[in-house]
């Protein structure tokens, strides 16, 4: 009896966590991070035909979690010009774009990064969430999205 009740709360578990992801199973994690404030995550997952977005407190369901066909994301690429290396990618949910981005000042001594998430609306900048660099991921480079307009 024990055994099945234990089973069924490991199940239960996974379940729900799994419910709670943005990144659907076999998909790539184009960007993770843990934000400067309020401890919150961003994640970005490459999941094949959608490209999928969360935001939320760590090992809680996301505040938001948006799943985009690929054909709506965009993304921008450094061109390999200038002292800014940067990538992003742009995930479009109605009148809102959520921009992850990272990015490194070439020049600077101690390259530092910044990276987080740029929210607009109806085109205008609302807030920029900043990450911190401890934990994260940026595989960002190279992604295969429409470029960004």
């Amino acid at each position: 009896m024990k055994r099945g009740i234990l089973g069924a709360g490991i199940c239960s578990l996974l379940l729900t966590n799994a419910v709670w992801a943005a990144c659907p199973r076999g998909a790539e994690t184009l960007f993770f991070c843990n934000t400067q404030k309020a401890n919150k995550q961003i994640e970005l997952c490459d999941a094949g035909k959608t490209v999928n977005y969360s935001f939320g407190k760590k090992g809680q369901k996301p505040e938001l979690a948006i799943a985009v066909p690929r054909s709506a994301a965009s993304t921008f690429q450094w061109q390999g010009i200038g002292r800014w290396m940067s990538y992003s990618v742009n995930v479009p949910n109605a009148n809102y774009v959520y921009n992850v981005f990272w990015g490194v000042d070439r020049l600077e001594e101690k390259h530092p990064i910044e990276a987080g998430v740029n929210v607009e609306k109806n085109g205008e900048l609302l807030t920029t969430i900043y990450c911190k660099e401890k934990g994260l991921i940026n595989n960002l480079e190279g992604v295969d999205l429409k470029p960004a307009e």
